[in-house]
């Protein structure tokens, strides 16, 4: 898989929290959930996005907003109203005092607020898990993107505001890969944009040459590779592979291969609590666990037992 697909097996949309809001002004969320990822999506109305570090983007019908965390940040109707709910980890609902929270009600299902009938309708969708995979992509994320429904007009957060007003069988399942959907999407067309900063190996997979290694790499990172092997692979010398990869990657082919299957093994550690080291070890590339335990204890400091114990 690649790092854009590893997001969604690290903090995978399962049982994700998914949210309508319907609120009437003036209103204002406190979110300090630490959530690695949250997507915000605006149904009807406005609303403020005010991240704690940062500029505070007013958005739209139809935007939708990644809030990458675990920085705090407000949601309100207007930067100035103060909050009246903090979101804590565990989807915890408090009054700014600690209190309990009277404000706002379930008015139906998946939906809180003021009422069915209240102006603004926001969609909200948080990702509680991270994996070492996922961080390669969201540490490439800024605090906050918002992508204009004048810029990307999308049908998949409509589809998501209609889904999550049924309950019906099977809803839980078109949720989640909507959801996963509506987040890849947008990941895409930001990363796709001239001005983003993506990460050097998403740019590298327009490489017809580095593109198709790092794909190879990914997806098989159990093959014995070397530079040559993956040279053959790609139809060019080793030289030319090796150059134009650090060119587009900023590091060497093993290097990069090393990082990505120690990342993978870390994930593994925690999904598969059940499977051996050594099972592990053979997914990823190495032929023991020994071999295993001493890269990753040099790349994490600790070892693999010690890392899913912990």
């Amino acid at each position: 898989m690649d790092p854009l697909a590893a997001l969604l097996d690290g903090p995978r949309a399962h049982g994700a929290f998914l949210l309508r809001s319907v609120l009437t002004p003036p209103w204002s969320l406190r979110i300090e959930d630490r959530a690695p990822l949250t997507v915000v999506s605006v149904v009807h109305g406005e609303a403020w996005i005010v991240p704690d570090t940062g500029e505070a983007v007013l958005m739209s019908e139809g935007d939708v907003a990644i809030a990458r965390g675990p920085d705090p940040y407000l949601v309100a109707d207007h930067p100035s109203t103060p909050p009246q709910a903090l979101i804590l980890p565990g989807q915890e609902c408090r009054t700014p005092d600690g209190g309990h929270l009277t404000a706002f009600a379930h008015v139906g299902v998946r939906t809180w607020g003021h009422g069915t009938d209240s102006p603004v309708v926001l969609l909200t969708g948080t990702y509680g898990m991270e994996g070492e995979l996922s961080k390669r992509l969201l540490a490439a994320l800024p605090v906050l993107i918002v992508l204009r429904a004048t810029d990307w007009p999308t049908p998949l957060a409509g589809l998501l505001a209609t889904e999550i007003g049924k309950d019906v069988p099977g809803q839980e399942a078109v949720l989640d890969r909507l959801l996963d959907l509506l987040l890849i999407a947008a990941l895409r067309t930001w990363f796709d944009r001239p001005d983003s900063a993506a990460p050097a190996w998403y740019r590298a997979h327009d490489d017809p040459v580095v593109g198709h290694a790092l794909r190879l790499l990914q997806h098989q990172p159990a093959e014995p590779w070397t530079v040559a092997k993956l040279a053959a692979d790609t139809g060019v010398s080793r030289a030319a592979l090796a150059r134009r990869f650090a060119a587009a990657v900023g590091e060497p082919p093993m290097a990069y291969l090393t990082g990505w299957r120690l990342a993978l093994a870390a994930d593994l550690l925690r999904q598969h609590p059940e499977a051996t080291i050594g099972s592990i070890a053979h997914q990823v590339g190495y032929g023991s666990a020994f071999a295993l335990s001493t890269a990753f204890k040099r790349e994490f400091g600790v070892s693999p037992h010690h890392y899913r114990t912990t």
